[in-house]
């Protein structure tokens, strides 16, 4: 019986089956040694050698093509990443974390050049265990990546730390160590193309064992890199263009502010011009300058004593002549000394802060800015290097640089202001002067043609005027001329210089004589910066009235330096005495009231005798024996109705000078009838 070999036909479908479900190439070759037991003969055996062959040609190309196809997805994927970059790290972490996959290593990582370091750093790692190697840094030529950072060409090392085409220093082999790296493969970051090319980091993957990188390996590694490079600049081009885009709207929010603001300045502008131009007053410039600014605006002079205001800063628009009540002209000596000591200290805290006001004036002048002082701003008010005075905002603590701007233009226009103001202060003051000098030294030649005159002049005549008579020292009278002219500006009022004094008229303000040359006093000394005296007359209203009551203004003037009482102000019934003698009414009745006044006042409700007992007591030298026997009572009755008199009349009753003052007085009233 013969044997019959075994057909070749089941080993090549079992070829065909094993590559249809990849199986490994094992397997395949297996198929050869099977045909070869069974007894193939030696021609269908070769046929099925060659097929197992081909079958193993087939799958390596079927692995590559799979290969490719998992590569071309990653890549794929990888630039949908990029068409929708939001998020630059999280691009750069999927990047490497494919090469990782792909290429099947341990590790992979990423670092980007420091332009400033001049090295670079790590940016991104994936399967990174060791601290110290994800904080390393590289300088250019170091190590492989240092060394592709510096060429721009990938460089592959099977085993990195036996490998000397490197330059190995002690922080990098350290880092490798402790994260356990041997065989790495490094890869540039590329912007732009050829000799031109910037490198801006690479592209790492590497294994904790040996092992040799493939070409196909590179290239894909290189591939990935070519993705992360664009992600890189991509990202720094929208960075760029918000930057730019943010750096367009801030410019376009400040053109819109600085069109604003021009726009707001030129509308002031026109509107303070309307207001010169329609002979406004430095009142209205403030109040333009408030609704402008929305605060409260108040204008001082040079002394720092208040001009104008707004609200309830700046003294309320006071020029300075008002005086608390309780000096009325009719009190009497320590009346008049208790309103000089209240006024006297309404006057202080008012210097105090008329110091502070000029003080910051002075700032604003040096820097030529307005500054910002005790919750308010100021701003000088200038006639080239003259301080006609200061611009002053309240309410505003915050003023930025357009408000500013505006509010130190509105000082130069309260400068223009102030200036015609004085100018015209000047001329009309000359032309009144002359009036002033006719009146007092020929007021009964034409009463009607001076009367006249003054109407002219803007002066009634026959209206009730204070006359005041001021002088200080030689050396400061021209000073105290031009004081005068600017304390009487805007009150009515006129001055001249007569006989080497100063003489203003100004009209009643329902004080009293006293009282206005208190305030003139006061205020002429802070403007001439030298203490001057004032004496008041009147009131007196016609030619004639007016010329008695200077001469009474002259008197009255000699006595006060006489007494001792220079850089201050009165008028002849405050004098006491030597008023009545100076005075021209000789008020007899007053002056007795005024010394006698409170003893008088308590015989007539209680129907005592201090009077009597006063008189009795100067009549007997001060002789307490002889004032009782003079009165016919007890000795205790005397000293009881003294101690009464010093309680009504004050501690200093019987100085020289009070007990000279009551013996007059008592010889008046005895002489009267009383």
């Amino acid at each position: 019986m013969s044997h019959r070999p075994t057909s070749a036909a089941p080993h090549l479908r079992r070829l065909v089956e094993l590559l249809a479900a990849g199986a490994p190439a094992d397997e395949l070759g297996a198929v050869a040694a099977e045909a070869r037991r069974a007894g193939v003969d030696a021609r269908d055996l070769a046929e099925v050698e060659g097929a197992t062959e081909a079958a193993l040609r087939v799958r390596n190309t079927l692995r590559q093509h799979r290969r490719r196809e998992t590569e071309l997805t990653a890549l794929f994927d990888t630039a949908g990443d990029l068409a929708a970059l939001r998020d630059l790290d999280a691009v750069l972490r999927s990047i490497v974390r494919r090469a990782r996959m792909l290429l099947g290593t341990d590790t992979a990582y990423l670092t980007l050049a420091d332009e400033e370091a001049g090295d670079t750093y790590m940016r991104v790692t994936d399967g990174s265990v060791s601290e110290l190697f994800q904080n390393l840094r590289l300088q250019l030529g170091e190590g492989l990546g240092g060394l592709v950072a510096q060429t721009a060409r990938p460089y592959a090392s099977p085993d990195y730390r036996t490998d000397g085409r490197f330059l190995h220093t002690g922080s990098i082999d350290a880092g490798v160590l402790d994260e356990g790296l041997v065989a790495i493969l490094g890869v540039p970051l590329l912007l732009g193309s050829g000799s031109g090319g910037q490198v801006i980091g690479a592209l790492f993957a590497a294994d904790r064992t040996p092992r040799t990188f493939a070409p196909e390996e590179v290239a894909l590694l290189c591939s990935l890199a070519d993705h992360a490079a664009i992600a890189i600049d991509t990202a720094r081009t929208m960075a760029d263009a918000r930057l730019a885009l943010a750096e367009l709207a801030e410019a376009n929010a400040v053109i819109r502010e600085h069109s604003a603001a021009m726009q707001r300045a030129a509308e002031s502008h026109d509107r303070l011009t309307d207001l010169v131009l329609r002979g406004g007053d430095v009142s209205d410039v403030a109040a333009a300058v408030a609704g402008l600014l929305k605060g409260e605006v108040a204008v001082h002079d040079g002394a720092g004593w208040p001009l104008t205001s707004t609200g309830e800063h700046g003294g309320g628009g006071t020029d300075g002549r008002e005086h608390p009540a309780g000096a009325e002209e009719t009190t009497a000596v320590e009346g008049a000394a208790r309103a000089e000591k209240a006024a006297g200290a309404e006057e202080t805290a008012g210097a105090e802060e008329a110091a502070a006001l000029v003080a910051a004036a002075e700032s604003s002048r040096a820097t030529a800015h307005a500054v910002f002082r005790d919750g308010r701003w100021v701003c000088a008010v200038l006639a080239g290097q003259e301080l006609l005075g200061c611009l002053v905002l309240y309410g505003r603590p915050e003023l930025d640089d357009p408000d500013r701007r505006l509010f130190e233009r509105s000082s130069v226009v309260t400068s223009l202001l102030l200036l015609l103001r004085r100018s015209v202060a000047e001329t009309e003051n000359r032309v009144r002067g002359d009036l002033i000098t006719d009146l007092l030294t020929a007021p009964d030649r034409d009463p009607a043609g001076l009367v006249a005159r003054g109407r002219r002049l803007g002066i009634d005549l026959d209206r009730p005027h204070f006359l005041l008579v001021a002088r200080t020292g030689d050396a400061a009278r021209e000073r105290l001329a031009d004081a005068a002219v600017q304390y009487l500006f805007g009150c009515g009022g006129v001055s001249a210089v007569h006989e080497g004094a100063a003489v203003l008229l100004l009209p009643c303000d329902g004080t009293g004589p006293g009282t206005a040359a208190r305030a003139a006093a006061g205020q002429l000394g802070r403007l001439a910066g030298v203490p001057v005296t004032v004496a008041g007359a009147g009131p007196a209203a016609g030619p004639r009235a007016i010329a008695d009551a200077h001469a009474e203004g002259v008197r009255c003037l000699r006595a006060m330096h006489v007494l001792g009482r220079d850089g201050g102000g009165a008028c002849a019934a405050e004098l006491g005495f030597v008023g009545v003698l100076l005075g021209d009414d000789h008020d007899v009745d007053g002056f007795v009231a005024a010394t006698l006044g409170p003893l008088l006042e308590y015989d007539a409700q209680r129907g005592t005798q201090l009077v009597r007992t006063l008189r009795a007591y100067f009549g007997c030298g001060g002789s307490l024996t002889r004032a009782k026997e003079e009165l016919h009572v007890h000795v205790n009755t005397v000293v009881q109705r003294l101690d009464r008199i010093h309680a009504l009349l004050g501690p200093g009753w019987n100085t020289p000078e009070q007990t000279l003052e009551l013996q007059l007085a008592l010889r008046l009233h005895l002489l009267s009838g009383g």
